[in-house]
């Protein structure tokens, strides 16, 4: 959970980049094409092949969650970020947990919600207002900017959406499951990419370097930690990667910005840190007794 909140943390800061020379769809597309391929091939060779997967439950599953928590989220965040800073759109990513906690309740009954988690997404909660008390996360004063935080917003519903579905997905070989769901979000990208923005032709090595990161490490390691945290911990233990991911955009953000870090940010992490010990707190007792 901590290794992914490092990754995409950081993809925020990566996809700001990306979009110096290539449009929104363009950079989503790539992103998920070279991630899709990559595990497509990485998966045989780790003895996971497409044909393990016997039942058709399982690909509408993969093409749903490619379509609503990868396509969709990754568009709206390219799209959304030519408005507003990498920082704001990964602070956005904390509304996650927050949209989980009634989708669970209502999809996934299995996983208990009890006063010890809503303790704790109450003061993962209170540490975000803390870390939205920014100068660059104010709510913009023209149409575009409001419209980018939406669109981040958005993405952050789209998520939990996902979160949810993953859960209750048919049990199938990881890594395979992560390559459908990108193959599935680029065959939906890349068309929609060469309609609106066509071929790139004049992509810099700044661009590029930034969209392998974010295919390899973001969308491809992202997506195979990320169903592999839902499945083995449930969806609400997942949501609490996002508790991470303002933190780590604020830092990837100032960090390359030459820009000090504001006093909220250590104040809303040992706040959202608490909030996390809390909602987990049978489980760490768990894993210590062990």
């Amino acid at each position: 959970m901590c290794a992914l909140g490092v990754i995409w943390g950081g993809s925020f800061l990566f996809i700001k980049i990306s979009l110096e020379t290539v449009g929104p769809w363009t950079s989503a597309a790539m992103r998920t094409l070279i991630a899709g391929i990559f595990l497509s091939v990485i998966a045989p060779a780790m003895g996971q092949h497409f044909r393990h997967i016997q039942n058709l439950k399982s690909w509408v599953y993969g093409i749903l969650i490619g379509a609503i928590s990868i396509a969709l989220p990754l568009y709206l965040l390219s799209w959304g970020q030519q408005h507003v800073s990498s920082a704001f759109a990964g602070v956005s990513m904390s509304a996650v947990p927050l949209l989980v906690l009634p989708l669970v309740y209502i999809f996934s009954p299995d996983e208990s919600i009890g006063p010890r988690r809503i303790i704790g997404f109450i003061l993962g909660f209170l540490g975000i207002l803390v870390l939205f008390d920014l100068e660059f996360t104010k709510i913009g004063s023209n149409l575009t900017e409001i419209l980018g935080q939406l669109a981040c917003f958005t993405a952050a519903l789209c998520y939990a959406v996902g979160s949810v579905m993953t859960r209750n997905a048919p049990r199938m070989p990881q890594l395979i499951f992560a390559a459908i769901t990108l193959m599935a979000a680029a065959l939906i990208l890349t068309p929609l990419a060469l309609y609106y923005e066509g071929v790139p032709t004049e992509i810099s090595l700044r661009s590029l370097s930034s969209l392998l990161y974010l295919a390899v490490f973001a969308s491809a390691l992202g997506a195979v930690l990320r169903i592999h945290i839902t499945k083995s911990a449930g969806s609400l233990f997942m949501s609490l990667t996002t508790y991470q991911i303002p933190i780590w955009a604020i830092v990837y953000s100032v960090t390359f910005s030459n820009e000090e870090l504001p006093p909220t940010l250590f104040i809303g992490l040992l706040i959202i840190l608490l909030g996390i010990g809390i909602s987990q707190s049978r489980a760490i007792i768990g894993f210590l007794k062990n």
